[in-house]
């Protein structure tokens, strides 16, 4: 478990929206393999498989970046969180969400977390949430390489912005003696250099010369960021703490809501 960064949140009876209501708000992270979730006024985040158990055996709802059991997902959630919501509000949530996973992602993410009761719920590309708990500076083009466990993304942002993205459907889960880590590293060094070559500006160009941001558990893997930064021939910077930094950064962006229950803070979420 890990603090999120920047200081601790105000107590909760501190918080109110409108009206005098408690506020409550999570931010949340669903992964193939593991399920991130912080919430206010508390400083850990819970962090647990992503696995639920409908009868005698237990079952995998998101499997490669899409969530394909919106009920086990949801079973899952409330087996990890019900039991801590206040009994009266209803919480803002920010879901992190993978930046190719389209309309279709986001329609099952919902379906699964309105077990949580939400008051409203934004979601933010994995990719920018990352940016936001590197503090990375929004102004520059940025290039974000996130190493799941099954799925691994590359994106471009630009002012805060997803420009350009790209995705495989393979993770450090899938490494062993056939599949050495080689097989992620040329995987990510072919997407980039498709985006290289078909951005008619210099921005991915830019990001990479600054250096790619890399989170996810392969980030944790020096075998895979020495190879990565030597066949980019590029800076590699693994974000603190890269495992937990999506939802950290989700967290940052709760947080902005907090300080403007409005969500006007949030410029770069969007009401799935």
């Amino acid at each position: 478990m890990t603090l999120p960064p920047g200081p601790g949140p105000a107590p909760a009876r501190n918080r109110t929206w409108s009206r005098g209501r408690p506020y409550t708000g999570i931010a949340l992270d669903l992964g193939s393999a593991r399920t991130r979730a912080w919430m206010s006024g508390r400083r850990m985040i819970l962090d647990v498989p992503t696995v639920t158990f409908p009868g005698a055996g237990a079952t995998y709802p998101i499997q490669r970046g899409t969530i394909v059991d919106a009920p086990g997902t949801a079973r899952m959630l409330n087996r990890l969180l019900g039991h801590r919501l206040p009994r009266f509000g209803r919480p803002l949530l920010i879901l992190t969400t993978p930046v190719l996973g389209g309309i279709a992602y986001r329609a099952q993410a919902r379906t699964a977390v309105e077990i949580l009761r939400p008051r409203s719920v934004l979601t933010v590309p994995t990719a920018r949430a990352v940016a936001v708990a590197a503090d990375a500076d929004p102004t520059c083009p940025l290039l974000v390489v996130d190493m799941g466990a099954h799925l691994t993304e590359v994106t471009l942002l630009a002012d805060g912005a997803v420009t350009d993205a790209r995705h495989t459907a393979l993770g450090t889960s899938d490494l062993d003696s056939r599949t050495p880590p080689a097989r992620i590293t040329e995987a990510v060094v072919a997407m980039v250099t498709t985006m290289l070559e078909q951005d008619h500006t210099s921005a991915t160009f830019e990001a990479l010369h600054r250096g790619a941001l890399l989170a996810g558990g392969g980030a944790l893997r020096p075998d895979i960021t020495y190879r990565l930064a030597d066949r980019l021939r590029a800076p590699v910077q693994p974000v603190p703490a890269p495992h937990t930094a999506a939802v950290r950064g989700a967290a940052k962006l709760l947080q902005a809501a907090q300080a403007h229950p409005s969500v006007h803070a949030i410029t770069d979420a969007h009401r799935s």
